[in-house]
C-alpha cells in the first residue's frame, strides 16, 4: 500500500519520560506505515533543553510560527527535585509556557468521549471545553523569598522617567513575594481567539476572573473581553444564537457542576490549567484530553493535556509492562496531520487523521483499552498494556479487528 504524501512538514517536539516511548510507538505503529512523514524534529527532552540552555524550546516554538503546524510530546518543567535527578544547569521555565508566549495562542481542551465511560458529573451531557488563556500571569512570574523584615514595593518606571510606587507589604519577619504581568495586546488575542472559536462551533462562551478581588488586574482582563465583544462581536453572536457572559470564577464553578455541558469556558492561565484537569477527570481521564494552542495569526500546536507518566516510566525502565493510556497523544498526532492537510489542500491526510481517532475509539468501544479506562468503564471491559492497545487499533486501521 502506498504511503499518503506530506507536502509541508510538521514540526514535531519530542518530550520526557513514558509519553517519550510512547510518543515512538505511535509513529512507528500507527501513522509511518500509512503516511511518509515529514517533520522537523525538535528534540525537548529534559536533557537536550539543558545542553542548549533552554534554546530548542525557543527553535522549535520559532519553527512553529515559520511552518504553522506543531505536534507536543508531553515534557517536565523542573522542580529543585528534578534539578537534582538530572543535574540541571538550571530549574528551566516550563517549555509550554515558553512556546505559547511565543506564539501568543489561547490553549482549547476538550474531553474525548467514549462509550461506557461516563463523566463523574452526573447532569454533563456534553463535551465542555476551557480556553486557557497562554500567556503571563504566575507562568512568567518574578518571585522573592524575603529574608526578615522590611518593605516590599511594587514600582514602575515609565521610559519619561515618571514613578508609580506602592507598597505592597511591610514584613515584620520572613516570608515571601510574588510579581506577574499580562499585557493588553495578549488579553485582546486571547479574546478574539475565544469569540472565533465560539463562532466556529455555535457553542456559549463564560469567561470568569476574580475582579472583585483583583480589581485592577483581572479587572483588566474583564473590561476587553466586553469591550471586544461590543465592538466586534455581539452581532455575530446574536446571529448565530449563542451567547457571551462574564462571572466571577466562583459563580462559574458552580454554574459549571449543575449545567449539562456543551460550551466553552474562557479561563486565565492558571485557572485553565486547574480547570482543565478537573474537567479531564470527572469526564473520564486526564488522558482523555484533547489540546490545541491557536496563534492570533492562524498557526497550531496540538498537544496532550497530561505529563510525562513518571511511575509508569520508572516501571518500564525495570522492564515491565504498562498500561498507559496513549490516546490524548494519538489524538495530538491525529489533529496535527489534519490541520496539516487542511492547510496544505491533501483530503487523503484529513481521512487518514478521521480514520486514526475512529480506530482509536472503535476499540476502545469495543471493550479493549487501557487500565485507567477499564476501572471506569461500564460493561465489560479487558485492561491490556499500552503496546497491546496499539496493536489493537493498527489491526482496525488495517482493517483485520
Amino acid at each position: 500500500m502506498s504511503r499518503i504524501q506530506m507536502a509541508t512538514p510538521l514540526v514535531e517536539m519530542d518530550g520526557d519520560e513514558m509519553t517519550r516511548i510512547l510518543w515512538g510507538w505511535i509513529k512507528s505503529m500507527l501513522i509511518e506505515p500509512y503516511v511518509d512523514l515529514k517533520t522537523e524534529y525538535y528534540d525537548l527532552g529534559l536533557k537536550h533543553r539543558d545542553e542548549t540552555n533552554d534554546r530548542v524550546t525557543v527553535d522549535s516554538a520559532n519553527a512553529a510560527k515559520k511552518y504553522g503546524v506543531a505536534v507536543k510530546c508531553a515534557t517536565i518543567t523542573p522542580n529543585a527535585q528534578r534539578v537534582e535527578e538530572y543535574g540541571l544547569k538550571e530549574m528551566w521555565k516550563s517549555p509550554n509556557g515558553t512556546i505559547r508566549a511565543i506564539l501568543d495562542g489561547t490553549v482549547f481542551r476538550a474531553p474525548i468521549l467514549v462509550k461506557g465511560v461516563h463523566p463523574t458529573v452526573r447532569t454533563w451531557q456534553k463535551p465542555i471545553t476551557i480556553a486557557r488563556h497562554a500567556y503571563g500571569d504566575v507562568y512568567r512570574n518574578t518571585e522573592i523569598r524575603v529574608p526578615g523584615a522590611g518593605k516590599a514595593e511594587l514600582v514602575f518606571t515609565g521610559e519619561d522617567g515618571q514613578e508609580i510606587r506602592q507598597t505592597v507589604f511591610d514584613f515584620k519577619g520572613p516570608g515571601v513575594v510574588q510579581g506577574m504581568h499580562n499585557l493588553d495586546q495578549s488579553i485582546l488575542s486571547f479574546a478574539r481567539s475565544c469569540f472565533q472559536y465560539a463562532l466556529s462551533v455555535r457553542q456559549d462562551l463564560w469567561f470568569s476572573t476574580k475582579d472583585t478581588i483583583s480589581k485592577t488586574y483581572d479587572h483588566r482582563f474583564k473590561d476587553l473581553f466586553a469591550e471586544l465583544y461590543e465592538q466586534e462581536y455581539r452581532e455575530a453572536f446574536e446571529r448565530a444564537g449563542i451567547t457571551y457572559f462574564y462571572t466571577l470564577i466562583d459563580d462559574a464553578v458552580a454554574r459549571v457542576i449543575r449545567s449539562e455541558g456543551g460550551f466553552i469556558w474562557a479561563c486565565k492561565n492558571y485557572d485553565g490549567d486547574v480547570m482543565s484537569d478537573m474537567i479531564a477527570t470527572a469526564f473520564g481521564s486526564l488522558a482523555m484530553m484533547t489540546s490545541v494552542l491557536v496563534s492570533p495569526q492562524g498557526q497550531f500546536e496540538y498537544e496532550a493535556a497530561h505529563g510525562t507518566v513518571t511511575r509508569h516510566y520508572y516501571r518500564y525502565l525495570k522492564g515491565e509492562e504498562t498500561s498507559t493510556n496513549p490516546v490524548a497523544t494519538i489524538f495530538a498526532w491525529s489533529g496535527a496531520l489534519r490541520k496539516r492537510g487542511e492547510l496544505d489542500a491533501l483530503p487523503e491526510l484529513q481521512s487518514f487523521a478521521d480514520r486514526l481517532e475512529k480506530a482509536t475509539l472503535d476499540t476502545i468501544n469495543s471493550g479493549v483499552m487501557t487500565k485507567d479506562l477499564a476501572l471506569l468503564y461500564e460493561g465489560e471491559a479487558q485492561a491490556v498494556s499500552s503496546r497491546e492497545f496499539l496493536e489493537a487499533i493498527r489491526k482496525r486501521l488495517e482493517g483485520n479487528a
